[in-house]
């Protein structure tokens, strides 16, 4: 990773929902990348997203998941089941990526600390 985090990141996170999001029908509003340690992303009713910075630092898999969780949330501003039906059809890993970021937090929270 050249240079900043968060401006590395921010290249990174913006190009995967740029990709993801015409899979969703949706459009997204401002796009924030933080140093969040309390949750990876989170999606407002405005439909601005925001991402933790510390996402580029795992596998690209668990990326696009965290991507298509937070655009789902565009469409559907729930847990319920049509949610995850609608992230499982678009990311299927998405209980492996789940799985791999419990697994990892500890370590990517630590992350240039």
């Amino acid at each position: 990773m050249e240079g900043h985090p968060v401006a590395y990141s921010r290249s990174v996170i913006t190009e995967r929902v740029a990709v993801r999001a015409p899979e969703l029908d949706v459009r997204p509003g401002r796009i924030s990348i933080r140093d969040q340690r309390s949750r990876w992303a989170s999606a407002s009713a405005g439909g601005a997203l925001a991402f933790s910075w510390r996402l580029v630092l795992t596998p690209p898999f668990v990326l696009d998941s965290v991507v298509v969780h937070e655009l789902a949330h565009l469409r559907i501003r729930n847990h319920s089941k049509r949610f995850w039906a609608l992230v499982d059809r678009h990311a299927p890993r998405t209980p492996e990526s789940r799985r791999w970021l419990r697994d990892h937090a500890t370590e990517l929270r630590a992350a240039l600390d």
